[in-house]
């Protein structure tokens, strides 16, 4: 019965919002070719462009989870959402290569700070064992967003690709908005109402959070690996790399129809540990799948089987980090579990392009099947040291206004 609650109207409201802006967050996968058919830039820089922003996005993350603990989530969320806005329509504007740069630059650097935030919301309004359902649906949302998106872009594209940026830094505005208008304030959160306890915050000296940065890398490299490698993979293959895009779209349609099953008794009450194992042994089924494709059909078979896989892995680790938080720290520990994304963004590219080039798809395929395995085999021992350590700071630290929305 726990399982058919319905979520806190700050929570549904929350994901809404982060749905609407990521079916204009689309314009990123268009910022090489803005660059080399704008401004004439090469390929290589171009790519340089693109890791800079990448890099630029560790910094944002843990600037997101320091300003979500001082100053307020939803203060910090709108302050993101607002300066990707700008920079996105500072990248449309510009008439010149340095301009785009610079823009480009500054959107890394604002592009995460709302992402702690938005995951401390959700730990602060619900109790623990709600956690991974909300994590859950908010990546849902996001992931069916995420194919209207791919529409979106396909229709504007044709146009004009600085039309992209628009609408995206314009779902950015109306998220805020929404964020600013439903959201609880600020003057009252857990780190306002206890200043004292912010120094003893140190995430970067929990062994057990860095434990779980550092397998959170790894399955951020495997990951990674689907989204940048899979179109170059199926070119290896001889096959269209645009058919990419409908593996994509599998993915989410599994992700979001397989929503209801996570209700189902059996799946519900699987225990965190449980699930790492099998999640991580479904994932590298899926991409061993992908080691022996040669065709559409097998890969559409094998992502299905992933996607399956992811479905029970995400949201668990942000509610594990959430656990091992102490009292007005969670925006830090997420964000600091964050930047395992940012590392993974820079690592992921040079990996599987280095993999396809001397071993290839097999070969890159293969070793996400490894990584995965040994995910499978680490994590859930992993999961019970760091929840034993957790526990010592499961106190009640929600804000006194979103226990009443909760009661609500």
């Amino acid at each position: 019965m726990q399982g058919r609650k319905r979520l806190p109207r700050a929570v549904r409201l929350l994901i809404v919002a982060r749905a609407v802006n990521r079916l204009g967050a689309f314009s990123l996968s268009f910022l090489t070719v803005l660059i080399t058919t704008r401004f004439g830039a090469s390929t290589a820089v171009a790519g340089c462009v693109t890791a800079a922003f990448g890099l630029a996005t560790i910094p944002s993350r843990l600037v997101g989870g320091r300003l979500a603990d001082r100053i307020g989530r939803r203060r910090t969320i709108v302050v993101g959402l607002t300066g990707c806005a700008v920079a996105q329509l500072g990248l449309a504007a510009a008439d010149s290569l340095t301009p785009a740069i610079c823009f480009a630059v500054l959107l890394g650097l604002v592009f995460e700070i709302y992402e702690p935030p938005s995951q401390a919301v959700i730990a602060d309004v619900l109790t623990p064992s709600e956690h991974v359902r909300a994590y859950s649906l908010l990546n849902a949302a996001l992931a069916a967003a995420g194919m209207g998106a791919g529409l979106v872009a396909a229709g504007l594209g044709r146009w004009d690709l600085r039309w992209l940026f628009v609408v995206d830094a314009l779902t950015c505005l109306l998220c805020a908005l929404t964020v600013r208008l439903v959201l609880p304030a600020d003057h009252r959160t857990t780190a306002a109402a206890a200043p004292d306890q912010t120094p003893a915050v140190t995430p970067w000296r929990d062994r057990a959070l860095l434990l779980m940065l550092a397998t959170g890398t790894l399955f951020a490299v495997i990951y990674l690996q689907i989204m940048i490698t899979l179109p170059l993979s199926m070119d290896h293959e001889g096959l269209r790399p645009t058919d990419a895009g409908l593996l994509f779209t599998t993915s989410a349609l599994t992700i979001s129809a397989g929503q209801p099953l996570m209700r189902w008794s059996r799946l519900s009450t699987l225990s965190t540990p449980v699930a790492f194992a099998a999640g991580y042994l479904l994932l590298a089924l899926g991409l061993g799948g992908y080691a022996l494709a040669h065709n559409v059909t097998a890969y559409l078979a094998a992502t299905i089987v992933w996607s399956v896989g992811d479905l029970l892995l995400v949201g668990r680790a942000y509610a594990v980090v959430a656990g091992l938080a102490p009292p007005g720290g969670r925006g830090r520990y997420l964000a600091v579990y964050g930047t395992s994304w940012g590392i993974a963004g820079i690592a992921a590219p040079l990996m599987g392009t280095q993999l396809i080039e001397h071993a290839g798809p097999a070969g890159l395929w293969s070793a996400m099947v490894l990584a995965s395995l040994l995910l499978a085999a680490l994590q859930p021992t992993l999961v019970r040291r760091a929840t034993f350590h957790g526990n010592d700071h499961q106190l009640d630290t929600a804000p006194a206004e979103l226990q009443d929305e909760r009661a609500g």
